[in-house]
């Protein structure tokens, strides 16, 4: 029978006919087969931990000597569990543990593992881990990583030394231990350049859709073709269309009536219209601008939605994430306000300012005053919600916001901001050339995410 024994210590692994086998001091042996996790390559073992470490301890309570910053007379980190700055808890005169050690956070972010190289004192829910001499302090970390679970809401209800005492560890020969460890570095080093590098191409992605938009809003995005109807005509026929809703009593006239001119530099926001383009403002192609509810129904936990700024992202409704709801009755009284329907155009105006969605749906929501719903008139509502979401339009929407611990602006400012109009087929091939383009960015933004 060929057998070797790895540790002279409190356990002894061996292999016996291909199966791990456990001897303890008194003599006895034990199969244990059944619990060996994984095969280890050859010249690697088996052990429990206690067979490699010279001391595993849960903390105690906090030193009567104690500062929470670091004085000339308290040098001597205290440790907790936790992540946040790694566990600091504080400082002390004396430290518990002189050797380097691991720390096991055992209660709240279970499993979470630091290397302490230097003098400490570990606190109450910190298991310390103190390896011998032939183990490496940070391949011993890595293993304890691999095999226990971790973080918040663990199903581990708490981790204790009498549990992890029977843990087995597999060890490799001192000199693999580091080979191991420096090239578990080298891949982690690569993981978080790969990470930064996404980071950098999402924001990339959305510089890039900025300049779109930023094209589009000066007519640079789709040629221009010299027999579309010009704008200037389809604003007189946006005129004529209100002026006879007036006459019918299906919308108010407006009492702040204003006439857009071109500049001294024949632009605005720095833009040069190309021919067949015109400067207005909203309230001009607008049917009616307002917003949601001031004082809107207490909730009803279930009914209509009650949506909220938090719930219009740029292109979508989110509908679905409606922290609020009313009554059927409570909505027929709120929906007099705004009268939502498909083809309007939302823009949050109060907290996060500037998020732009089309109504695409006729199911019922009402909204809150943190949301104007803008109406168009013979303007494609997916342009407008480009041209909202535009920079130049950005910039014009924050530099008009008013308010410190949360900025808005108000119905009448919005109503009077000046946004360029392309004849309406135009409009129709912007939209879809944005479309065309963003489809492929966020394919792109997809991928990184896998």
């Amino acid at each position: 029978m060929d057998s070797t024994f790895y540790f002279q210590w409190q356990y002894l692994i061996t292999h016996i006919n291909n199966l791990h086998y456990e001897k303890f001091q008194d003599g006895t042996v034990k199969c244990i087969e059944d619990e060996i996790p994984f095969e280890v390559p050859e010249g690697w073992c088996w052990c429990r931990l206690p067979v490699i470490t010279t001391d595993i301890f849960a903390g105690g309570d906090k030193p009567d000597v104690y500062e929470t910053c670091l004085t000339e007379s308290c040098k001597i980190p205290i440790y907790s569990n936790g992540m946040e700055n790694e566990g600091l808890y504080g400082y002390t005169n004396k430290p518990r543990v002189t050797e380097p050690s691991i720390t096991i956070s055992a209660r709240g972010t279970i499993g979470f593992c630091c290397v302490r190289e230097t003098p400490f004192v570990p606190i109450v829910r910190l298991i310390t881990i103190t390896p011998s001499k032939e183990i490496n302090l940070y391949y011993l970390k890595t293993v304890f990583e691999s095999l226990i679970e971790t973080g918040e809401g663990s199903s581990i209800p708490q981790l204790t030394v009498p549990g992890i005492k029977p843990k087995l560890i597999p060890i490799p020969p001192v000199n693999e231990q580091i080979r191991l460890q420096n090239k578990l570095n080298q891949i982690l080093n690569y993981i978080v350049n790969i990470s930064f590098e996404k980071d950098e191409l999402q924001n990339l992605l959305q510089i890039v859709k900025s300049k779109i938009l930023n094209l589009a809003i000066r007519g640079k995005l789709v040629p221009q073709n010299p027999n579309d109807e010009p704008a200037s005509v389809l604003l007189n026929r946006i005129h004529d269309e209100k002026e006879e809703l007036i006459k019918q009593g299906n919308i108010k006239r407006d009492k702040k009536e204003s006439v857009i001119f071109k500049g001294d530099d024949n632009s605005y926001y720095g833009i040069s219209l190309p021919t067949g383009w015109s400067w207005t403002i909203l309230k001009d192609i607008s049917f009616s601008i307002s917003d949601g509810s001031h004082n809107p129904p207490s909730n009803k936990e279930f009914g209509v939605p009650l949506l909220s700024a938090a719930n219009v992202n740029n292109n979508s409704i989110l509908i679905n994430n409606a922290s609020r709801w009313i009554t059927n009755e409570e909505w027929e009284i709120e929906n007099q306000r705004t009268d939502i329907e498909i083809g309007d155009v939302l823009l949050t105006i109060v907290g996060s300012i500037g998020r732009s969605a089309v109504v695409e749906t006729n199911e019922h929501f009402a909204l809150q005053r943190s949301v104007a719903v803008i109406k168009p008139c013979l303007i494609s509502p997916f342009y407008l919600m480009r041209i909202f979401q535009a920079p130049q339009i950005q910039k014009w929407i924050n530099d008009n916001s008013k308010g410190t611990a949360q900025k808005g602006i108000y119905l009448n400012a919005l109503s009077i901001m000046t946004v360029p109009i392309p004849p309406l087929d135009e409009q129709l091939r912007i939209v879809k050339q944005i479309s065309i383009f963003f489809e492929q960015l966020d394919l792109i933004s997809s991928s990184l995410l896998c």
